[in-house]
């Protein structure tokens, strides 16, 4: 059976980029490894891993100074260490943690062919890497699991009772569940993150577009409904499944949650730091104008868009025979705020400008061929 199920992800979940996007040297100076095709950075290390099952895997640590956190980031399909090193190197500036990011087996300079098991052996040696080599503790580690990453990441977590977060970027169901609307879990079923969700003790932000042409809306929807430990979701609307970075409030949003993780306390299990209202947070925009890098502005915030407590306190003070009209029309108000685009700004400007030079997604990936069942 598990030869079947190996075939079956093999044909419909894995499309690594042929070829890789970048090389591996060692340096002539240092004797370390390093990536070809991306600039050279002091405080980034690039390493080969051994994995349980005999490959070899590719890895890159990034170093901030300021982190608390270290993110394991789980890339998603049609994509290599090469194509998303950028956009590494720039979550680890905004958000201030440590990034590891690494190639499943048979993806970019990685050995082997890619798997299920292979994925769940390779986040397992990126994990134990972060712990022997760089000192990081359960407790200070966000799961970050993106597209089909999110089968390698929930596996993890939910046999990490400590681990401090969990994000989940366009994530699946399971992969039968992306090709079709079946309602049980079958057993040549693969990354049957539906059942594995509820073991996951930690905090969990969801991170999905709306108009999700791969993976539909409802697979990150019924993820967070699932979660034990429901931190704000992220619905962004008109999002598609290879372009959320693009939007600002993907790295407010996410800024915002690290930000959370680190300052909050355990209470009963639960953090009770959130201090923004989810019907606020969660409906986003269109896409941002592109605009000039300034220093960042900590007074700017998407906060004003609506005042709930002004709307109430109207309602209050006005006459029975208007309440079901301002009832209405406060109702109405955040519906049209939706419509109206975001004013991008400061430093998340730049995340935008960037990650629009980075082609994250070139395929259909997740999507079967003709003869993939």
């Amino acid at each position: 059976m598990g030869a079947v199920t190996s075939s079956m992800a093999a044909k419909f979940a894995f499309f690594p980029p042929n070829p890789p996007s970048y090389g591996v040297e060692v340096d002539e100076v240092t004797g370390k490894l390093r990536m070809t095709e991306v600039a050279t950075r002091e405080n980034v290390d690039f390493l080969k891993l051994r994995t349980k099952r005999g490959d070899n895997i590719m890895a890159v640590y990034i170093k901030n100074p300021s982190a608390k956190l270290t993110l394991l980031y789980s890339h998603g399909n049609a994509a290599d260490l090469g194509q998303m090193y950028e956009l590494f190197s720039e979550l680890s500036i905004h958000l201030r943690v440590n990034l590891m990011g690494y190639d499943y087996t048979g993806y970019g300079q990685s050995s082997g062919k890619p798997t299920e098991q292979n994925t769940y052996a390779d986040i397992e040696t990126a994990y134990r890497c972060l712990v022997e080599e760089y000192g990081a503790k359960e407790e200070d580690v966000i799961l970050y699991g993106q597209s089909v990453g999110s089968g390698p990441t929930l596996d993890l977590a939910s046999q990490l009772p400590n681990l401090r977060a969990v994000v989940l970027h366009s994530p699946i169901l399971s992969g039968l569940r992306v090709m079709y609307p079946v309602k049980r879990t079958y057993w040549f079923d693969i990354y049957k993150n539906i059942d594995k969700i509820p073991l996951v003790n930690c905090p969990v932000l969801v991170i999905h577009g709306t108009t999700d042409d791969v993976v539909d809306w409802s697979h990150g929807k019924q993820l967070w409904e699932l979660c034990k430990e429901k931190y704000e979701p992220l619905w962004v609307r008109g999002g598609n499944h290879c372009d959320l970075e693009l939007y600002p409030q993907y790295i407010k949003h996410l800024k915002k949650f690290i930000l959370v993780i680190e300052k909050s306390l355990r209470n009963s299990g639960r953090i009770y730091d959130q201090t923004e209202n989810p019907r606020n947070s969660t409906d986003f925009r269109e896409k941002p104008k592109p605009s000039m890098y300034h220093r960042e502005n900590s007074g700017c915030s998407t906060d004003q868009r609506e005042k709930p407590g002004v709307g109430t306190d109207r309602r209050e003070k006005s006459r029975a025979t208007d309440k079901r009209e301002k009832s209405r029309k406060s109702v109405d108000q955040p519906e049209k705020g939706m419509d109206q685009p975001e004013k991008a700004r400061n430093s998340i400007d730049r995340f935008g400008d960037m990650v629009r030079s980075v082609r994250l997604c070139n395929i259909d990936c997740f999507r079967p061929t003709a003869t993939s069942i």
